[in-house]
């Protein structure tokens, strides 16, 4: 898939000069990247992809500052041209840079990636990162393994379907195990449903309760403008 990693069999086994000679590969990438840069106009779907990319490398080669700035300048670009998916995969290079706001770029991104029908492969991937930041006992895991796998459910079909819904089926088996010691099918379907993770009104509300706790005020785009752009608002 085009987010999500389920081979489990891929483990990184390089040597030392392995490592070396991508990391000048990748310094070079950044290097030709620039000059593209410099030859685009700004305020362009491909400038802001160019530094997307160029942000994702930073990443690779443990830049993690400079990965947030270029991603942050790419997330600014892709909203007023109302391209949804690049500023979530934007979210995404933020959160994953650990700096003082990937939260925020978290919350935002879930956001947008829950409120718009971009890639449901991505708006999952964003989902399990609230899985990820939430403690064991908190129903927060829960409510975004239920989202994903509701949004999959909705927005999904032939293959992408299957795949997808493995692997939320697999998040929730995961999120019930360590949130209430969950191992057998009758028990998973008592706590789904005394989580009402059954009742999409419910769960979604209490993800967007979650949203906002995780962004804390600091938006970076207005909600109330781009919900007037949705078909039912």
């Amino acid at each position: 898939m085009k987010y999500l990693n389920l081979d489990t069999s891929i483990i990184g086994a390089e040597d030392a000069e392995d490592k070396i000679i991508a990391s000048e590969l990748l310094e070079r990438k950044l290097a030709e990247i620039d000059k593209q840069l410099e030859r685009l106009a700004v305020n362009t779907v491909s400038r802001a992809e160019l530094l997307l990319d160029y942000a994702d490398t930073c990443l690779e080669l443990q830049k993690d500052f400079t990965a947030w700035q270029m991603a942050y300048q790419a997330f600014q670009l892709f909203i007023p041209l109302e391209n949804w998916e690049g500023a979530v995969q934007a979210c995404h290079i933020l959160f994953k840079t650990e700096q003082p706001d990937s939260l925020i770029a978290l919350g935002n991104g879930v956001w947008l990636a829950v409120t718009f029908p971009i890639d449901p492969e991505l708006s999952v991937l964003m989902l399990e990162g609230i899985v990820s930041e939430t403690p064991d006992d908190s129903d927060g895991g829960a409510v975004a393994a239920a989202t994903a796998h509701y949004i999959v459910d909705l927005r999904t079909e032939g293959q992408q379907r299957e795949n997808l819904l493995f692997f939320t089926n697999q998040l929730l088996a995961k999120v019930a195990r360590r949130h209430s010691q969950v191992n057998n099918q009758a028990d998973f379907e008592t706590w789904f449903k005394r989580l009402e993770l059954d009742s999409p009104p419910d769960f979604l509300g209490r993800l967007a309760q979650i949203i906002e706790i995780i962004v804390q005020d600091n938006w970076w785009i207005d909600r109330d403008a781009l919900r007037t752009k949705l078909p039912i608002h």
